[in-house]
């Protein structure tokens, strides 16, 4: 048995055996194998998300082994990498081709493919999340079958599993390789001000129409606020908060963007129509101060991220998200449930690599593409290889295989 802990510490399971394949064919066998004895495999990244995806009693599947760049392509504005590539690896890789993905996440001890395959995002009004960056790959299904899609394939049939396949909750299959449009490295100009939240309400706006990057956090026990401008050098906004600056660096995106994370921590992330967003965080504001204070031990984040096409895309227009985190070792489950309902009160979807208490009726409504996802995925997976309860939970598949 193969005990699995997830980052926070939220999630635990005993996984009957652990797969480090390093090869396309090994993929394929575990899934043969699987098949055979009428068993199942999940796949799992760094172990980053915290709701149960990766959950499994029978085969783990872990991508360390497949990891690095495959290859490079800077006059066309592509990269091919294996699916356990760290997000620094990546960075790292290919900034040795003179190359950088757009955006990345807050964090990037995370894998490519598990990073694709939960819609991780960073911030930025004109900047997708990671995944609206794939074009193209391969996908070993539940069959045992290699595909192509996107770029990789000729059929108009690639196309629509492109949009499946860019966030798919590793329910389709696992990518054994992903083709991202990327484009020439880039330095950023990171400025973390101190201040009040109000500044922040009141410059916001402003700030994320004319900067490549913006986000705040929100405390909510000092009702201060962190704001966090990244600009290309050159570039920066002529801003004074009141309060003070706390960071102040330049360098490689890929090192500038993401942010060191020793705590642990819960969190609950929905994605809200921008237009909305700055009034719900306000109600989020007056709803955590009155009836929450005292037990929320750490922040809120906001971001705002560029609508993309996938199927199970939960930023389908100009978005703002609005991230509660709670430490590891504090209750975070009244908390979340009461913000939950007012995150659905806004038009709200739930990041799907966070918690979030929505089933299989209420996601079907949020999503138009959601029965045309659950087609290609038993086209892809007819034996339910790469199915466990709470993927069959949300997509409502009680009685498949």
């Amino acid at each position: 048995m193969e005990r699995f802990v997830n980052w926070s510490g939220s999630l635990a399971f005993d996984a009957e055996r652990l797969r480090q394949p390093t090869s396309e064919q090994e993929v394929i066998d575990i899934v043969h194998e699987a098949l055979d004895r009428g068993g199942s495999v999940r796949p799992v990244g760094s172990g980053h998300s915290s709701t149960p995806l990766a959950e499994t009693g029978d085969t783990l599947i872990s991508f360390g082994r497949m990891a690095g760049l495959v290859g490079a392509d800077k006059s066309n504005g592509r990269a091919t990498l294996l699916p356990g590539t760290g997000l620094a690896e990546a960075g790292s890789a290919l900034a040795e081709h003179g190359l950088a993905m757009e955006n990345l996440g807050d964090v990037d001890y995370q894998s490519l493919a598990g990073a694709m395959g939960t819609g991780t995002h960073g911030t930025g009004r004109e900047l997708g999340n990671l995944s609206s960056t794939l074009v193209g790959g391969t996908l070993v299904t539940g069959t045992g079958a290699v595909v192509r899609f996107g770029e990789q394939a000729d059929s108009a049939q690639g196309q629509t599993l492109l949009r499946a396949a860019q966030l798919a909750l590793g329910a389709l299959g696992v990518l054994t390789s992903l083709t991202l449009r990327v484009q020439p490295a880039f330095d950023l100009h990171r400025q973390n001000w101190m201040t009040h939240i109000d500044w922040v309400l009141g410059h916001f706006e402003e700030l994320s129409q004319t900067c490549r990057h913006v986000d705040f956090y929100w405390y909510p026990r000092s009702d201060r606020a962190q704001v966090r401008v990244l600009t290309l050098p050159g570039d920066e906004p002529a801003i004074s908060p009141p309060g003070y600056l706390k960071k102040d660096e330049r360098g490689p995106s890929y090192e500038v963007i993401p942010n060191f994370r020793d705590l642990k921590f819960d969190e609950m992330e929905y994605m809200l129509p921008l237009e909305h967003g700055l009034e719900a965080f306000r109600r989020v504001r007056e709803r955590v101060k009155d009836r929450h204070r005292d037990k929320v031990g750490w922040r809120v984040l906001v971001r705002t991220v560029a609508p993309d096409d996938a199927m199970l895309s939960n930023i389908r227009q100009p978005t703002m998200t609005i991230a509660l985190l709670q430490n590891a070792s504090l209750d975070h489950e009244p908390y979340f449930r009461d913000m939950e309902a007012l995150f659905l009160d806004w038009g709200g979807r739930p990041h799907w690599g966070k918690k979030h208490y929505r089933t299989a009726p209420d996601l079907r409504r949020m999503y138009p593409d959601w029965d045309a996802f659950l087609t290609l995925r038993e086209k892809c997976d007819p034996e339910g290889v790469f199915l466990n309860d709470y993927l069959t939970e949300i997509f409502g598949l009680q009685g498949a295989p």
